[in-house]
C-alpha cells in the first residue's frame, strides 16, 4: 500500500493520471475523454449525481441497507430510510418538481430544517439536473431575500417550522417576508407541514408537500455534463454581499467519493455522522453527498451537542446507531466539555465502535484536542477546508497513512492540493514563517470553478492577488516537516462556531440604526464559539440616548436582519473610531488588539489617542 508521501507526490506531479484513476469509482453515462482540460475537470463526460448517490446502490442489490438515519431528540423521533426508501422518495419529489416546470439548469431554493425531506429535496434537484441552493434555516428574512433574488429559483422548498431546544422557529412567516422583500417571484413554494406548528398556505402559490408528492409520478435521472452545476451555496463575502460558490457535478462526485475512503477511511456500509447542518458546506459534502456516494449510512441529527437533553447527546447517537466516524466542529466539543468537564456522560455509553473523531470549521485549540483525545482514546483529527473547496485541503488522511499528530495543525496538505505560503510579494516563505496560505493552480476536482453569475468576482476575490495561485483568505505557515498551521482569517470574515460571517454584513445592519453615525465590527476570541462579532459604534451628535439602550437595540436588530447565527450580543458605544488620515478605520489593528497580538500604530493614523481609547475599551470588555 502506497504511503502518504508517494500518493501526494503523484497527485501533484501527475494530476491527470491521478484523478482519471479516481474517476473510475464513479458511474458515468459518458466517460470523460480525459480528466483535465481548459474546460474543467472531466469535461466531455456525462453523469447524474443522484444516480451515483442512490440508484446505483439499489441496482447493486443493496436497497435494504440503511441510507439515512434521522435522529431528532427535539421531536423524539428516530427513523431509518433504506436506499430503496430513499430512491422512492427522491424519485417522487423529483416528479413533483418536474411537474412544476423544473428542469436541467433551473434553480431551486431549499430553506428547511434538519429533516429527511431536506436531503430528499437536494437529491431530487440533482436527479433532474436542477441546481439547488440551500439557505441555512438560521438566516432571517432579509438574508433569505438576497439569496432568492440572486439565485432566481423557479421553486422554493421549505417547511412550516424548525425546532430548537427551547422554542419553535416559524419558517413560513420568514419565507413570506423574504418573498415580499425580493423582486424575484418563484412560480411555487412547496411547504412541509410539521405538526408542531402548521403554516397557513398562500392560495395559488403554496403547495402542501405531502399532498403534492403523493400525487407525483416518479422521475428518472437526467444525464448532465460533468461541468454542469450541481448546486450554489452562498458564503459570506467581505463586502457583505454573499458569494454564490458553484459546485460542478463531475469533479464533485469524484472528489467526495475519493475523500470518503482516503481522507476519512470510511467503507461502504459503515455509519458516518457529520454533526452539522445541511445549510452549510459540511452538510452538503458529508451529511448528504459524500456518505451516499460511498455507500455509507449517514446520520441526520436534529438536535444540539448539549441540552437535547444533556451533554451525552452525541455519545448516545454514536452508541445507538453504531457510528464509526464522527465529524463535527470544535465548538460542539467545547460545549460538551463545558457542561461535562469530567466526561462522565461519555462513560455511560458503549463507544467502542467509534474509530475516528474529525474536527473542522475553525481552529482546533490544543486543550480541546487533548480533552477529546483523552476521553475517547481514539484518533482526534483536525482538518481544514472551506466552503469554496468543498472538501479537505489539509488533513491526516487515515485511509492512506495515518501520520503523527501535531496539536494545532490539520497535518499535511491532502493529495491534489499544492499548498504554498507566500509573502506580500508572492514569494514562498521559509518553513515556520507566516504568510498567506494559497493553493497553486490547478485546484483539484470538487473545488469551485467560479462564482454564480459573477466570474469576474471569482477572479478578483481568489485568483488575482497571487497569479497562478488560489487565495484562501487564511494566514499561516508550513513547518519544517510540511505540517500546515492555519492561524486565522486575513480578511473581514470571522468564524462563529464554524459558520463564516462577514463583519461587513453586521456593520451594514448597525449602520442602519437611526442613532448610529459610524461603526466597526471585528471578531473577538470566545472560549465556546471560537469567535464572536463585536461592534464599536459612534452615536450621532446630539443623540442623547442611553448607550446601554442603544446597544440592546443593536443586538436585536442584528438578530432580526441576519439571524441568531450571527451570535451578536455585544456592541460598545465609543466616542470615536481610530482611522487613517484618509478616513479608513483601522480594523486590522483593532483585530490585532483583540487577539492580544503586538501592534504598531500606522504612520498614517489621524489621531493616536483614538487608538489608545479603543485598545483600552477592547481590553476592558
Amino acid at each position: 500500500m502506497a504511503g502518504y508521501d508517494e500518493v501526494y507526490q503523484r497527485s501533484i506531479r501527475q494530476p491527470e493520471e491521478f484523478w482519471a484513476q479516481a474517476a473510475r469509482a464513479v458511474e458515468w453515462d459518458v466517460p470523460p475523454p480525459r480528466a483535465m482540460s481548459e474546460h474543467g475537470w472531466f469535461a466531455g463526460g456525462r453523469l447524474n449525481t443522484c444516480h451515483n448517490a442512490v440508484d446505483r446502490h439499489v441496482h447493486a442489490g443493496r436497497g435494504d441497507q440503511a441510507a439515512l438515519v434521522y435522529d431528532s431528540p427535539v421531536t423524539g423521533t428516530v427513523r431509518t430510510l433504506t436506499y430503496a426508501d430513499l430512491l422512492d422518495r427522491v424519485a417522487r419529489t423529483a416528479g413533483l418538481l418536474r411537474d412544476l416546470g423544473v428542469g436541467a439548469g433551473d434553480t431551486v431554493v431549499i430553506y428547511m430544517p434538519m429533516v429527511p425531506e431536506a436531503v430528499v429535496a437536494m437529491l431530487a434537484c440533482a436527479r433532474l439536473g436542477a441546481v439547488h441552493s440551500v439557505v441555512f434555516g438560521g438566516f432571517a428574512a432579509a438574508e433569505l431575500a438576497v439569496r432568492i433574488d440572486h439565485a432566481r429559483p423557479k421553486v422554493v422548498l421549505s417547511a412550516s417550522c424548525g425546532i430548537e431546544p427551547s422554542r419553535l422557529v416559524a419558517y413560513k412567516p420568514l419565507l413570506d417576508e423574504a418573498l415580499e422583500r425580493a423582486s424575484h417571484r418563484p412560480s411555487a413554494c412547496v411547504i412541509l407541514q410539521r405538526p408542531q406548528r402548521p403554516a397557513e398556505l398562500t392560495p395559488g402559490r403554496d403547495l402542501d408537500w405531502d399532498d403534492a408528492v403523493r400525487g407525483a409520478a416518479p422521475a428518472a435521472c437526467v444525464s448532465v455534463a460533468a461541468t454542469d452545476p450541481l448546486y450554489v451555496l452562498y458564503t459570506s463575502g467581505t463586502t457583505g454581499a454573499p458569494k454564490g460558490v458553484v459546485r460542478d457535478n463531475g469533479g464533485h462526485a469524484v472528489a467526495l467519493r475519493w475523500s470518503m475512503e482516503n481522507v476519512y477511511g470510511a467503507a461502504p456500509g459503515e455509519v458516518f455522522w457529520a454533526a452539522s447542518d445541511v445549510g452549510w458546506v459540511v452538510g452538503h459534502s458529508y451529511i448528504v453527498y459524500g456518505p451516499l456516494l460511498a455507500g455509507c449510512t449517514t446520520v441526520l441529527y436534529e438536535g444540539k451537542p448539549v441540552g437535547t437533553p444533556d451533554p451525552g447527546a452525541f455519545w448516545r447517537v454514536v452508541a445507538q446507531h453504531g457510528v464509526r466516524t464522527l465529524f463535527t466542529a470544535p465548538t460542539a466539543i467545547r460545549a460538551i466539555k463545558k457542561e461535562d468537564p469530567s466526561g462522565s456522560y461519555a462513560k455511560k455509553y458503549d463507544l467502542s465502535g467509534l474509530r475516528y473523531l474529525f474536527l473542522a470549521g475553525e481552529r482546533l485549540d490544543p486543550d480541546t484536542y487533548h480533552w477529546a483525545s483523552d476521553l475517547l482514546g481514539i484518533p482526534v483529527i483536525d482538518h481544514w477546508w472551506q466552503t469554496e473547496t468543498g472538501w479537505p485541503v489539509a488533513a491526516n488522511c487515515v485511509g492512506i497513512e495515518p501520520l503523527p499528530v501535531k496539536p494545532g495543525s490539520p497535518t499535511k496538505p491532502v493529495p491534489g492540493y499544492d499548498v504554498r505560503v507566500l509573502d506580500t510579494n508572492g514569494d514562498e516563505v521559509p518553513p515556520g514563517v507566516e504568510g498567506a496560505v494559497t493553493v497553486r493552480l490547478p485546484l483539484p476536482p470538487g473545488t469551485l470553478p467560479t462564482l454564480y453569475r459573477d466570474h469576474d468576482r471569482f477572479v478578483s476575490a481568489y485568483l488575482s492577488r497571487y497569479p497562478g495561485h488560489y487565495l484562501t483568505g487564511d494566514g499561516g505557515y508550513l513547518d519544517a516537516d510540511g505540517y500546515l498551521f492555519v492561524m486565522g482569517r486575513t480578511d473581514d470574515v470571522i468564524n462563529v462556531a464554524g459558520h463564516r460571517l462577514s463583519t461587513g454584513a453586521v456593520e451594514e445592519v448597525l449602520a442602519s440604526h437611526p442613532d448610529v453615525a459610524e461603526c466597526a465590527v471585528i471578531g473577538v476570541a470566545d472560549e465556546l464559539k471560537g469567535q464572536l462579532p463585536m461592534g464599536f459604534v459612534v452615536l450621532k451628535a446630539g443623540c442623547g440616548r442611553d448607550p446601554a439602550e442603544v446597544e440592546r437595540e443593536l443586538a436585536a436588530l442584528v438578530r432580526e436582519r441576519i439571524g441568531p447565527v450571527a451570535a451578536f450580543r455585544r456592541s460598545v458605544v465609543v466616542p470615536r473610531l481610530p482611522k487613517t488620515r484618509s478616513g479608513k478605520i483601522l480594523r486590522g489593528t483593532m483585530r490585532d488588539i483583540a487577539a492580544g497580538r503586538p501592534y504598531t500604530a500606522p504612520s498614517t493614523i489621524e489621531d493616536p489617542a483614538a487608538l489608545a481609547e479603543i485598545a483600552e475599551t477592547i481590553r476592558e470588555t
